[in-house]
């Protein structure tokens, strides 16, 4: 198991088997600069690596914003190369790395999340919002587009016509709203939230995390492109048999009692 490292803006805490990285820089709304993108980075690494986490939640400190965007003075004078660098940077760092964890990650939305903001709660596979919650891709009005994978996580969340008008339009969406059109999964108090996704958390923890890894990766097959996402649904279904994991759960099935995954594949 790694000894957890220490950060300068995140807070990384365990309880059992759920992670929780909280974001903190509340003076700057938790703005994402490039060290936080660094860290970020560094801590799922860190806890994609310890099998005893099985869930982690992301989310940001204080009460006004889980990420009000990306810091803008440290890119405000950069040129077309280094700006393609920044957002290519940011999607292998971040934002691809986090959407491939190969165990489930829940943002907790409690605030505003802005631009990258948005773009980072995206990137994980279950969010749940605070009902003060505000949602949008502002880049526009600032000359710029969604550069952390904005365009196509929008869409295939709420769809192709909702995506263009909040990207092309740049508002900020209520926490109701995001719920009716599938941007989050629910939406609580504010003093509901991290118990909530904690509850989801413990849930998700109970079940195989071999399984929950080959799942996550046949749903995301279905998202890249030339990828044939039925193929990869076969193999991954096929993978979980070779598991202790497998044996486990049909025997406890069979034996009408609860599983106790080991969650390891050899």
């Amino acid at each position: 198991k790694l000894t957890p490292m220490s950060y300068n803006n995140l807070l990384v805490t365990r309880n059992q088997q759920v992670a929780t990285i909280t974001i903190n820089r509340p003076s700057q709304l938790n703005a994402l600069n490039s060290e936080t993108i660094d860290e970020l980075h560094q801590a799922l690494n860190e806890l994609d690596a310890d099998a005893t986490v099985r869930v982690v939640i992301l989310t940001g400190s204080g009460e006004k914003a889980f990420v009000a965007g990306a810091d803008i003075k440290e890119f405000a004078h950069f040129s077309v190369e280094e700006g393609r660098r920044l957002s290519a940077e940011g999607h292998d760092k971040l934002f691809t790395r986090l959407e491939q964890l190969s165990k489930p990650a829940i943002a907790a939305i409690n605030g505003f999340a802005l631009g990258g903001g948005l773009e980072l709660a995206m990137s994980c596979h279950v969010r749940i919002a605070s009902d003060n919650a505000r949602l949008g891709l502002p880049e526009v009005g600032l000359g710029v587009i969604p550069g952390y994978g904005g365009t196509q996580r929008l869409a295939q969340l709420v769809g192709k016509g909702k995506a263009m008008e909040m990207i092309v339009s740049a508002s900020m969406i209520k926490a109701d709203e995001a719920l009716r059109c599938g941007l989050v999964n629910s939406v609580v108090t504010q003093a509901d939230l991290m118990a909530t996704a904690e509850s989801l958390a413990a849930k998700i923890a109970a079940n195989s995390p071999v399984a929950i890894t080959q799942a996550l990766k046949a749903v995301l097959a279905g998202y890249e492109d030339g990828v044939d996402g039925y193929a990869a649904e076969i193999e991954a279904f096929g993978a979980c048999f070779g598991t202790p994991d497998f044996v486990e759960g049909t025997s406890a099935f069979l034996e009408k009692r609860k599983p106790q995954f080991a969650g390891h594949n050899s």
